[in-house]
């Protein structure tokens, strides 16, 4: 049969056809990345990638950055939280005359997709102990910042999707305090998504130049100006040369972290803790250096314990489109 596989962020859907045999062997035929602001809904995106394919599609996975709700009469439908949209299972399987269209959180589509994934796409930043049996926790940063949890059932995971991202921003030291009153200006509230996320980044970057903690470039702001956003800060950061976004990415990853090791305490994830998202794989040797870690250790006596376990970043940024096909396909 032929199959949808779908990843539906906040700045760009991700799409996949893929030919699926009986025994649930996956040949990918092509994939295509549109921008998600540029169209209307995700029905129109569908038509335009599939063209003359779409008669043969019978089945859709759709990861979606927001929340999904089951209606009383069983329909999955979702409302994207960065975007306007509103996804209907049971209308796409009607306008596209698909046989199923299954919605899931876009991180309970990575959460499907880290299990089927090649140790290859996969960065340990921490060995820690893992118990094979034991829950996962995972999170990751990109236009939003999405989190799951996977529990194993009776010898099979069962994952819970969270909108944990939209908990409150905790600071921890003065500097976050300052963060904290600095984007308390801006809105009357502040989620920890609004730093830990690549419009976060930019938050952050505002704060170290309007509070004076490091000068602004030129050339920074010029492209800034241009829509650049996140990837000019993280790329000048990486290269080191320039102070105000390398003192961005620190507090980011400070954040980045210290929200890693909120969630593992909740969770207790003796199976792994795993960083995904868009952001991680770009900034990888700045994770490496310490300050992401340092942050997910340091709480007080609970420290030893979260030294314990596996933290690892996800580098394959398509393993949500590889969790909505398995969506598609399973019997769940």
């Amino acid at each position: 049969m032929r199959v949808l596989a779908a990843d539906v962020g906040g700045t760009k859907t991700l799409l996949s056809l893929y030919d699926v045999d009986d025994d649930g062997f996956a040949r990918e035929l092509r994939s295509e990345r549109y921008a998600s602001g540029d169209y209307g809904d995700f029905a129109d995106i569908a038509r335009l990638f599939l063209g003359d394919e779409l008669a043969s599609v019978t089945h859709a996975g759709i990861g979606v950055a927001g929340p999904i709700t089951r209606e009383a009469d069983g329909r999955e439908t979702a409302r994207t939280t960065n975007l306007p949209w509103h996804l209907d299972a049971r209308a796409l399987e009607a306008s596209l005359a698909f046989e199923r269209v299954r919605l899931v959180n876009d991180f309970h589509a990575v959460a499907l997709g880290i299990p089927r994934l090649a140790p290859e796409d996969v960065t340990i930043l921490q060995e820690g102990h893992v118990d094979p049996d034991g829950p996962l926790a995972i999170l990751g940063a990109g236009t939003g910042l999405g989190q799951a949890i996977v529990v194993p059932v009776a010898g099979r995971p069962r994952v819970l999707a969270s909108e944990g991202g939209h908990c409150d921003f905790a600071p921890r030291n003065e500097t976050e305090i300052a963060l904290l009153r600095f984007l308390l200006t801006r809105r009357a509230r502040v989620s920890v998504e609004r730093i830990v996320s690549g419009p976060g980044i930019c938050n952050v970057y505002d704060f170290v130049v309007g509070t004076g903690l490091a000068p602004e470039r030129a050339d920074t702001r010029a492209r800034l100006d241009q829509g650049e956003g996140a990837a000019v800060i993280g790329e000048r950061a990486l290269l080191g040369d320039d102070p105000a976004c390398v003192r961005a990415v620190e507090i980011f990853c400070d954040v980045y972290g210290a929200e890693a090791g909120n969630l593992a305490l909740k969770v207790l994830p003796t199976g792994g803790l795993y960083v995904a998202g868009g952001i991680a794989p770009r900034l990888l040797p700045k994770l490496r250096e310490g300050r992401f870690l340092e942050a997910f250790r340091t709480k007080g006596r609970m420290s030893p314990l979260l030294a314990a376990m596996r933290v690892s970043v996800v580098t394959n940024t398509r393993v949500g489109l590889v969790g909505a096909l398995h969506a598609a396909i399973s019997r769940d």
